[in-house]
Parts: structure tokens; sequence; C-alpha cells
């Protein structure tokens, strides 16, 4: 396996922490970059805000000037709200796009000139099972991965003939920081007429995340995903029963189907 010079967002903590230290342990160059760190390029960690713009290429312009390649980056960063759609605030579901959507753009519009220039790169952007089927209370995290999802298939085409590949992970539940870091909405948390059943799913989502499946197994599937010579658009890694929801969206009647998922969330 040949050591790759590989960027992970959002690495301070999570999906993105246990990327880093597992390509870290299989030899890769990792630049662990975060807007909680400061800038220490000798020991891989780099301060990217990806809210920004000038965070972001200064940023990617420091690790290639640095490392002299940028082989593979992997976009981790991101949050999530909580909250009825009719309880959020249009500037609170900006904040959720700027962030799980616009962040990972920017660090594409970043990186992809010197991944043309050589020929090669490895984008690997984190979306989620939430990406493929909405969630109740969750709707605008969902669009925000919807959109990620959206976009990365159409810059995988347009890329392509670069020799850049681009790939979705979609992951399920897993224990991490993601649930102390959820944001609930300002009008969530009031006297809203969605307040008896939004406590009841938050309840549900924080349950099946308590319980989820270990973030390193995430970490082995990215270090698959870079050790494969042509891999694939989508990958779903996590509980074996959530995995297979976006499969029943597809074949069950929607009813039938709404009619599952609102049970399986008391509401």
């Amino acid at each position: 396996m040949a050591q790759k010079v590989v960027i992970v967002t959002g690495a301070s903590s999570g999906i993105g922490k246990s990327c880093a230290e597992y390509l870290k342990q299989r030899g890769h160059k990792v630049y662990c970059a975060s807007r909680s760190t400061e800038d220490q390029l000798t020991d891989g960690k780099i301060s990217l805000d990806v809210d920004n713009d000038d965070s972001v290429n200064r940023a990617v312009q420091r690790v290639f000037e640095h490392a002299g390649r940028i082989d593979v980056v992997i976009n981790a960063a991101g949050f999530g709200i909580v909250g009825a759609v009719e309880d959020t605030a249009i500037a609170e579901a900006k904040t959720q796009f700027e962030t799980n959507f616009f962040g990972v753009v920017r660090v594409c519009k970043a990186v992809l000139p010197v991944m043309r220039e050589q020929g090669s790169g490895l984008i690997i952007n984190i979306s989620s099972i939430a990406g493929l089927v909405s969630l109740p209370f969750q709707a605008f995290y969902s669009a925000s991965k919807f959109a990620l999802e959206g976009m990365t298939e159409g810059l995988r085409m347009e890329v392509a003939p670069f020799g850049v590949r681009i790939v979705l992970v979609e992951p399920g539940d897993f224990r991490t920081q993601f649930t102390a870091n959820r944001k609930q909405t300002r009008e969530a948390t009031n006297n809203s007429g969605y307040r008896e059943r939004y406590n009841k799913a938050l309840a549900v989502f924080e349950k099946e995340e308590a319980h989820g499946d270990d973030p390193v197994d995430i970490a082995r599937l990215v270090s698959r995903i870079i050790d494969s010579k042509s891999p694939r658009l989508r990958y779903s890694v996590g509980p074996a029963g959530e995995r297979i929801v976006p499969g029943l969206k597809q074949i069950l009647p929607h009813k039938v189907y709404q009619w599952l998922f609102m049970k399986h969330y008391n509401i």
C-alpha cells in the first residue's frame, strides 16, 4: 500500500477523528483539519473552518505546499439540527446547509485544481442514510445530506476524465459526539404543537445513536476505498436494520413505508 497524503475535515471528533487515527496507523500522511485546532503541520494538524472560504483555501494551500501533493480528502465535518420544519427558522436551516453542504463544496473546489493537475485524487464525502430517507424532526439535516448526495453524483461525472474519483459513504447510527453536538431549534423547546411527538422521536434518535456501531468501522471502510482501484459511487455502513431502509422505501407502497417509519419513531 502506497502512502497517501490525506486531509480529513472534522477530525477533532467523531467519524473524522476515527478516520484520521486509523489512516495514520495504516501509514498514510494525514492532516487533521478542524476549526478548533492550531496549525502544526509537522504534526499533521491544520486549522480549517469549512464555513469560511478563506480558511478552506488557506488550509488546502498550506497542506499542498508542505506535502507537495494531495491524494485524498475526507469531508467529515458536519452536525445536525433537530426540530419540526415549522419550528425551524430560516437562519437555522441555512446554518445547517452552510456546514453540511456548502462546507463540502468549499473543500472540493479548493482541492480539485490540485487533483486535476496531478491527474489523480480521491474525495470521500461522508453523507448519511438520512441522505436517502428523510427523518421526521430532522428534515433539514436530511435535506442537507440529500443535497450532498445530488451534488456528489454530478461532480463524480464532471471530474472522471481527470482521474479524480468521488465517493459517498452513507453511515447509519454510530457512537460519536453527534448526539451531544446536535442543536435543537429555538422554537422546538418552546410551546410548540409538535412537542410531545418531537420528544418521542428525539428519544428514539438518542437511544439508537447510543447503541450504534463503533466509528472505526467507517474508518476501515474508508481505508478499503482508498486502496480500491475503482471505487463505487456509494457505500453504506452501519447497523443492518438501518441499511435496508432505503431499499424498503423503493419497494413498499409509500403509505405502508410512512406508517412503519412513524410507528418506529412513536409519532
